[in-house]
């Protein structure tokens, strides 16, 4: 998390009831009943908000009197010394092995990509998580087989294959000693008909505005690749070289969101399941969210209508930064149009079970192939074209590849040096490819609008009291403008 928090206590302790990794680094807490200052990830037992004051970094917290805490250890905390900086990537590395990193690659090559040594990157993992890179590896490996041997049908040596295992003996070997049993026990249960396929369990904390957010999915997206009937919503999908579809509908009981997969996508189970997540927004604490921006009258209204809203994500960076750039400064659906297009043109086929659904998104690689002349017959202004190929071209072999170790500060400085893309652009990238929570593109003509302004700047001051989570109240905004409200 790079964007500042101001050291307001009230964004400061609302961040801290979150425990929000996003904002270690960026404050310390000092509690007057123990003398003691924390990280706000810290997990001792909360304090009350009147025994809190604030801090930007560790030294403050000292002068003012108070100790470092043992549990939280604020001398690990981001941001401090090269050694103290390892923290800051251990969440990020941890998220690159959930989807598989170590699956195909090696801990040499993950290393790399963070521009540390191998040696490095295991200190800050077991720094953090108190196990190697490799255990972790496996305990999500283990929790995904599990899941599988569960709620499907698939062979074992399905399971084993699909759960980041080379071989069914490793697979069996490892599931025993861990969790002293038989892969082959989790299958005594029948499997109902709904399990018969591939499906994914992705859980969430409640509640969850799951219309409002498969709605704005499906609504910026092109019908050949995602569309939502009824209360599913479905979509192609493309990781690495295998192709295929989802079909996610809510769980409503269990907290779930259930997750139909094509079988053609059996083998990057683990970074779909990643993506996701991501996608649906569903690591979100609205609870804890809504009840700091409940502070603000305007918004109060909105958030008690709709409850458990989500910052939709993006299973693909380059198709929701295609898609930002064509929505600059035209209608959603004018937008959606000319998106649909790009599909049409640079879309690879896909079979589904649905009619209609078809197109993958494009790729970068394939738009930056393309002269300007080919972009301007998609209805593009000759400006725009030019601006969406160097985009494409900064994705496919440049700097925007998004490397894992890139901040959310990086990403902003790179957009804005391509001509054409300004603030709106980079912020809504920020919101939707990053998942930054105080993202705002605060130019959006909707927000001037939701907020009786004329002017981007009088955004800006209207929502500092939402910091440190802008891009939520943002959601709220457009969507009381959608219906209404």
């Amino acid at each position: 998390m790079d964007t500042p928090i101001h050291l307001d206590p009230r964004r400061c302790y609302a961040a801290m009831l979150a425990h929000d990794r996003r904002f270690d680094g960026v404050f310390f807490v000092g509690v007057s009943t123990t003398g003691i200052y924390c990280r706000p990830i810290c997990r001792v037992r909360m304090p009350r908000a009147d025994r809190c004051t604030f801090y930007p970094n560790a030294a403050s917290a000292e002068r003012a009197g108070f100790r470092p805490c043992l549990k939280c250890r604020p001398e690990l905390a981001p941001g401090l010394a090269p050694m103290d900086a390892l923290p800051r990537v251990a969440q990020r590395v941890a998220a690159r092995i959930k989807a598989g990193a170590l699956t195909d690659g090696t801990l040499e090559i993950l290393a790399q990509e963070f521009d540390l040594s191998s040696r490095q990157l295991r200190r800050a993992v077991e720094s953090e998580y108190g196990v190697s890179p490799i255990e972790l590896a496996l305990t999500y490996r283990l929790l995904l087989a599990k899941q599988l041997l569960t709620d499907t049908s698939l062979k074992i040596i399905d399971v084993a294959f699909a759960s980041g295992f080379s071989s069914l003996r490793r697979f069996n070997d490892a599931f025993r000693k861990r969790y002293r049993l038989n892969p082959s026990s989790l299958r005594k249960r029948k499997v109902d008909a709904t399990d018969a396929g591939i499906v994914l369990r992705l859980g969430y904390r409640p509640p969850l505005a799951w219309m409002p957010l498969v709605q704005f999915l499906a609504s910026r997206g092109a019908t050949r690749i995602e569309r939502l009937i009824g209360e599913t919503y479905y979509r192609t999908v493309r990781i690495g070289n295998e192709i295929g579809w989802i079909a996610a509908r809510p769980d409503i009981e269990r907290h779930q969101v259930v997750v139909e997969v094509s079988p053609t996508l059996i083998s990057v189970l683990t970074p779909l399941s990643a993506k996701l997540r991501q996608l649906f927004d569903l690591d979100a604490s609205p609870e804890t969210i809504e009840s700091h921006l409940s502070t603000d009258t305007q918004l109060g209204k909105l958030l008690d209508s709709t409850p458990g809203l989500r910052v939709p994500g993006a299973i693909d960076a380059f198709e929701i930064s295609l898609r930002a750039v064509l929505g600059q400064q035209i209608s959603v659906k004018a937008a959606t149009t000319v998106f649909g297009r790009f599909v049409e043109r640079f879309g690879a086929d896909v079979t589904t079970p649905i009619e209609g659904l078809h197109k993958l998104a494009p790729r970068a690689i394939d738009v930056a192939a393309a002269t300007q002349e080919q972009l301007i017959t998609l209805g593009l202004t000759r400006r725009r074209a030019a601006t969406i190929q160097v985009l494409a071209i900064a994705f496919a072999e440049g700097p925007l590849a998004l490397r894992p170790s890139m901040t959310t500060s990086e990403v902003l400085k790179t957009l804005l040096e391509i001509p054409g893309i300004g603030p709106w652009t980079a912020h809504y990238i920020a919101m939707r490819v990053l998942g930054d929570p105080d993202a705002l593109p605060h130019s959006d003509l909707g927000l001037m609008r939701a907020l009786g302004v004329t002017q981007a700047k009088d955004v800006l001051t209207a929502a500092e009291s939402w910091r440190p989570w802008r891009a939520y109240a943002a959601l709220h905004l457009w969507h009381g403008l959608s219906t209404g409200g």
